[in-house]
Formats: structure tokens, sequence, C-alpha cells
């Protein structure tokens, strides 16, 4: 359980130094070239064996601890996967939970909206990518002074640095696959994790192999996403 200092009782504030501001045709420019950035992201399920730095890995991580938080106890651990015999275990296990998935527990429809992806329960990618990051959410987060805290807003806060752990790491030059065998309680004991957290996503990390193709789907257009009111 990750333990967690901050202040009790009156609130504390400290000037907001970080911001930076932009005149409008630089905000409308940058906002345009990340957009476009984010758009070439691909989700991929063909890797590279190639390996890919620690440092990189470790930065990205950072990036998605600074996503906002219920309460800023940043319910979430990432547990981060190179080592070969352990990555094995884990498609060993990702693919039992997978078969029963494809061949008893996914309902037609479900199995219909998959199809495009041409996904099935053989998971290589779990073997052949250099970075497995299994992340849990906190149902607790234990205080400097021994105390245990529940969490909220545990999935909401978890999704979003998840996002920007994506984001980060396409923006460092990877490719990346979440996988979601169900259930992933087996996470917790093969990444020795305790029983106050809960697996909610298997992060593939690397490099797309040479050979890799990706489905021919689309995006919904801004008029399919938002209103504006």
């Amino acid at each position: 359980m990750s333990k967690l200092s901050f202040n009790q009782g009156s609130p504390q504030f400290i000037p907001l130094s970080t911001y930076r501001a932009y005149p409008e045709s630089e905000m409308e420019t940058r906002a345009s070239a990340f957009y476009q950035e984010l758009s070439r992201r691909k989700t991929i399920r063909e890797f590279s064996t190639e390996p890919v730095s620690r440092k990189v890995i470790e930065q990205c991580l950072l990036a998605a601890g600074t996503a906002p938080s219920g309460a800023n106890h940043q319910p979430w651990h990432f547990a981060v996967v190179s080592d070969t015999e352990l990555k094995h275990r884990i498609r060993v296990e990702a693919e039992i939970e997978e078969r029963e998935f494809y061949e008893r527990r996914a309902p037609q429809e479900w199995k219909d909206a998959l199809a495009p992806l041409g996904t099935d329960s053989e998971k290589p990618f779990l073997e052949d990518a250099p970075y497995l990051i299994a992340i849990f959410g906190q149902k607790s987060t234990l205080m400097d002074d021994g105390t245990a805290v529940k969490n909220y807003y545990v999935p909401e806060s978890v999704s979003i640095a998840t996002g920007f752990l994506i984001a980060a790491l396409h923006h460092a030059g990877l490719a990346t696959l979440t996988h979601t065998p169900s259930p992933m309680g087996f996470l917790n004991e093969l990444l020795d994790r305790p029983d106050n957290e809960k697996p909610y996503i298997l992060l593939v990390v690397g490099y797309p192999a040479a050979h890799c193709m990706v489905p021919n789907i689309r995006k919904k257009t801004l008029s399919e996403i938002a209103s504006f009111l």
C-alpha cells in the first residue's frame, strides 16, 4: 500500500507559478499540432522484441503521475514488467481467461463488435513487447502515520492517469495496446500486489513489428463526439 502525506485541517495554498499563457493564434496552432500528433497513434497487436530504454518508461510514468485524482490521493500503481519469464507467466494466465471469454463468457453481440479488430485468445504480444505495465487502482492509501484512508473516484482517477501515460508513450515514439483480460486477479498474485489494489489495464508497450498491420477503422468526427451549447 502506498504512503501519502498531505496537509490536514485548513487548506494551504501557494502561488500558481507553472501556468504558461500563449497568444490565441499560438494556442490554436499548439492545439492543432497536438491533435495531429495524437491522431497518428494506433493501437497495435504486433510488437517488435527490440528493447526500449527504461529511462523513457520512467519519464512517461512520471508524466502519468501528474494526472489529477480524487482528493489528490493518486490511487494508482504501475507495475512494470520486463522479465522474460514473468511475461511468459502473464501470457499463460491471460490466455486462460481469454479462451474462457471467447469460448464461453462473451455474448455474440460483443464478439460481433470485436470482429473488425481481428482479435482472438492468442496473445503473443504479451511476450514479444519489451514492457508490460500493469495498472492498478488502490482502494485505500496508507498515510505517513500508518492509518489507511479510503480513496474516492478511483476508476476515474486511474483512467485519467492511464490516458496521460498512453499519450506520453506515444509522444516518446512508442506504441501501445490496452489489454484487459477478465478477470485480472491473477496479476495481483504474479506481481505481488496487495489486496487493496485492483488491476484495471495491462498496457503493452514497445515498438511496432516490421510487418505490423492495423485494422482499417476510423475515429468519430468532432460533430459525432461533441456538442456546443
